[in-house]
């Protein structure tokens, strides 16, 4: 029964894999059709992002379906989380040039009680 498992625990890989990270498909599995559910995944998490995140949307304005795919497949998994994923996006754009670092906050604020800045 562990062969089994360990068998089906290693399908599951590679299917999560192949919809991830564009890994090739598993034996049996249509690659066309875990391609359009890869994209489908992306495409979901990039309109979760650009509400997450409206100053990456229009950063990357007309081309962000575009940074968005080479984001996510610069990745080997997504970030836990949507938030995480959004804020790792705004950073991919910025080590590209396409947004604007974050200002530093005032030295001074250090003093002030940790706040949600």
């Amino acid at each position: 029964m562990t062969g089994e498992r360990d068998d089906l625990a290693r399908a599951q890989q590679r299917l999560i894999a192949a919809l991830v990270t564009g890994a090739p498909p598993p034996d049996g599995f249509d690659p066309e059709r875990l391609r359009i559910q890869a994209n489908s995944l992306v495409a979901k998490r990039r309109s979760v992002v650009a509400r997450l995140r409206p100053d990456a949307a229009a950063a990357s304005g007309p081309d962000l379906a575009a940074d968005f795919a080479a984001y996510a497949a610069s990745r080997i998994t997504p970030p836990p989380g949507y938030r995480a994923d959004a804020d790792d996006f705004a950073a991919w754009l910025t080590t590209h040039g396409k947004l604007a670092p974050p200002p530093k906050p005032p030295w001074w604020t250090r003093f002030l009680p940790h706040r949600h800045r």
